[in-house]
């Protein structure tokens, strides 16, 4: 299975990125899943907190909490998130040809990925017209700004409109099935 991973900050396109590339990979005859290492985080605010798993409901300072505060840090987990994706990449393999992980935040989830299967693709979103909605600490947090001086892409794409980032999803996947 080759995996693609694209990484960004909040509502740059991650996810229609994705699902584009999913749309047209698909056409192309190739199974493809969509996978988040965020989803088990998630889970957590939705079973323990409340949370009605709504985007526009999404307590992002309690997933924060969890995933960086709690888990990363005091538990001193860094790999907690990761190695969960790698256990359904592992089961996925035996059924899709290709999985794009939409939710990449930091460099260690690239990098863990990429040394574990080698021709993963890493890809960098970013949506220059944005404002974003998030909070001043949200925005600050780790989460939104550990990418910032990374640069070990392999594709940068700069989402302008949807029109556009759908031709760019496309180009992509032509160019990765020379």
């Amino acid at each position: 299975m080759k995996i693609y991973m694209i990484g960004g900050k909040a509502r740059n396109g991650k996810d229609t990125l994705a699902g584009f590339m999913q749309k047209h990979f698909e056409e192309q005859g190739k199974k493809t899943c969509i996978m988040h290492i965020g989803n088990y985080i998630k889970h957590f605010a939705i079973d323990y907190f409340g949370w009605d798993g709504n985007d526009e409901t999404k307590p992002r300072t309690l997933l924060q909490q969890i995933g960086t505060d709690v888990i990363r840090v005091k538990m001193n987990k860094p790999n907690f998130f990761i190695d969960r994706l790698l256990q359904d990449i592992e089961v996925l393999d035996n059924f899709f040809d290709v999985a794009i992980v939409a939710d990449v935040r930091l460099p260690i989830e690239f990098d863990t990925i990429k040394n574990i299967y080698p021709d993963t693709v890493k890809m960098s979103i970013k949506r220059p017209e944005l404002v974003s909605e998030l909070s001043s600490s949200e925005q600050k947090h780790i989460t939104e700004v550990g990418l910032d001086n990374y640069s070990d892409y392999d594709y940068n794409i700069i989402n302008k409109d949807l029109e556009s980032l759908e031709q760019e999803a496309l180009r992509i996947v032509k160019e990765e099935l020379k």
